[in-house]
């Protein structure tokens, strides 16, 4: 079990820093618009990343090494564009947190939106193909015990991160509040763009 634990706090504690994937699905905890699907996507892709790392992420740096490039530089691109546009949100939104009669969010952009910034995200990889990959090769024939810690502890997260939201509708029921949001949005979506770009 000290295995397992190690596991699932580890991964609680990476994926617990603020990022665009983590943003995203905070807005639409706070919206109340297809939370449940949000959840699924984001905890069963990091399963899914985790699941490789923990088998073979060694096979995957030795075999390819042209993926890292591709991956660094093609997030940074997406990240500078989606931050853009929660700058732009900052800027000229009005919205106001109105559950009642606003229009939902069609939940096929929904899913298109949060698994391009799960997938192009490179972040993603580094912390779980590469860095939960690396430690759970030190336990050996146990490493599974710790992957399903991790892919727990990722579970774990984004229902607490999703459902949780809720209970900080009354702050976002102004516009001002939604106007700071995105432009914290904005400013990490670009903040992580920038050191991929220059810090690799």
């Amino acid at each position: 079990m000290s295995i397992f634990f190690s596991g699932f706090l580890l991964s609680f504690s990476l994926i617990m820093a603020i990022g665009a994937q983590n943003a995203f699905v905070l807005r639409q905890g706070l919206r109340r618009e297809h939370v449940a699907l949000c959840v699924f996507i984001c905890a069963t892709s990091d399963a899914l990343l985790i699941a490789i790392g923990v088998t073979s992420f060694g096979v995957l740096n030795a075999q390819m090494p042209w993926l890292g490039p591709i991956m660094r530089y093609g997030g940074a691109l997406f990240l500078l564009a989606y931050g853009a546009m929660a700058f732009r949100s900052a800027l000229t939104s009005t919205e106001a947190l109105n559950v009642e009669g606003r229009a939902r969010s069609d939940w096929r952009k929904v899913a298109a939106t949060l698994l391009a910034l799960t997938w192009l995200n490179p972040h993603v990889y580094l912390d779980t193909v590469i860095l939960l990959g690396s430690i759970a090769a030190q336990y050996g024939e146990q490493r599974t015990v710790f992957g399903a810690g991790a892919i727990v502890g990722s579970f774990v997260f984004f229902i607490l991160l999703g459902f949780g939201a809720r209970l900080l509708a009354p702050l976002f029921a102004r516009p001002k509040a939604w106007r700071v949001l995105d432009g914290l949005v904005g400013a990490t979506m670009w903040a992580i763009a920038i050191s991929l770009i220059f810090n690799g």
